[in-house]
């Protein structure tokens, strides 16, 4: 798609809805240079991927995900996940619009809203794989937190198998590990097995890197997205070959100083991480979490956050952040799905034309 065809075909104008943050967030030069990144583009698979372990069938698959929807060919992905039914449960999830009850609803917002792929249940992808699979990429998340055992726990279950991704059709799987807690050694194991079975059968593997540890709240400060600690996730998560990293846009920092005490000694940090490779900007905290995927060999995606008074902004916000960082787009889902559909849509496209506009730039 040619440069003017993509600017003639934008839905909003960036710098009017970031008002007066539009200037810092625009015109930031970043802490740490982008000529060292892998940056999101055309070619990515044949610059960055061809001379991985990943087969045939592996990037084959992973084209099909960068060539679908608004953003395709550009090297960026904007992807809608729906598993909220599971992890937030469905009366939750669904209360505000409860056409989305019903999974093919789900599936028919990704495809009107132009995403390059829909990550959903196994349930949700299954009940419609014969009608969609060859209509829109799918994404099967492998597991779950599942919110109904009293008292409520936090634990990623396995709730199918990568067998039963491949034979409804799923170019790709997804799964969570929650790192810092006490399951996540449990965790790794069973998405590392799952993340080989997906490779060997040429699906694409994409890891929700989240922390979970009530310890990681420290006086007041929720360091469960703080860049040197989600940056960790990361890294752990593209150490299992994850080819694509989900993680939470990072609010903070000094995740490991805050939890590291004289009494209770955590972790490993070094103070350049802090003065050399960041600044408290959002855009060189999101670029450390980039640095943390092999320097963006493993594209990172963020994710769109929950719906709130003022969603335009704050996803357009987040996608030029994401952007401007260095990362490879985002998957949003309930600032689209708990929403109509029109205005669903009207957010879907409203994140995509941040990829798709060509005055913002790499930071």
């Amino acid at each position: 798609m040619s440069t003017a065809v993509i600017e003639s075909n934008l839905t909003i104008d960036v710098e009017e809805i970031l008002g007066k943050e539009a200037q810092g967030l625009l015109e930031h030069q970043a802490k740490v240079s982008k000529e060292h990144l892998h940056l999101p583009g055309v070619d990515f698979i044949d610059r960055v991927w061809v001379g991985s372990d990943r087969s045939p069938n592996v990037l084959r698959n992973m084209q099909s995900l960068f060539a679908h929807g608004r953003l395709a060919n550009t090297g960026y992905l904007s992807i809608l996940p729906v598993d909220q039914g599971v992890e937030h449960s469905a009366g939750a999830s669904f209360a505000k619009n409860p056409a989305y009850f019903d999974g093919e609803n789900i599936v028919k917002l990704a495809i009107e809203g132009g995403c390059n792929a829909v990550a959903s249940t196994f349930g949700v992808l299954g009940s419609v794989a014969r009608k969609y699979a060859h209509k829109i990429p799918f994404i099967a998340k492998i597991n779950h937190n599942e919110f109904l055992t009293y008292p409520n726990k936090f634990d990623q279950i396995m709730f199918g198998n990568i067998r039963q991704a491949f034979d409804m059709g799923c170019v790709a799987v997804g799964a969570t590990i929650y790192f810092g807690s006490p399951e996540s050694g449990r965790q790794i194991i069973e998405v590392s097995e799952a993340f080989k079975q997906a490779h060997d059968l040429g699906m694409v593997t994409i890891l929700w890197c989240y922390l979970r540890n009530p310890a990681f709240k420290v006086n007041g400060t929720d360091y469960h997205v703080s860049a040197d600690l989600s940056s960790q996730a990361n890294h752990l998560g593209v150490t299992i070959e994850a080819d694509i990293i989900k993680q939470k846009m990072p609010e903070n920092n000094g995740g490991y100083n805050a939890l590291n005490t004289k009494e209770s000694p955590y972790g490993k940090n070094d103070k350049r991480m802090y003065t050399d490779l960041v600044t408290d900007h959002p855009i060189d905290l999101c670029r450390y979490q980039v640095l943390n995927c092999y320097m963006g060999r493993a594209g990172l995606i963020n994710s769109g956050g929950a719906s709130g008074e003022n969603d335009l902004f704050d996803a357009v916000k987040t996608a030029v952040i994401n952007k401007r960082a260095g990362g490879m787009g985002l998957i949003s889902g309930r600032k689209a799905f708990q929403k109509s559909i029109k205005d669903g849509v009207a957010i879907l496209n409203a994140i995509q034309d941040v990829y798709l506009d060509k005055n913002i730039t790499i930071a």
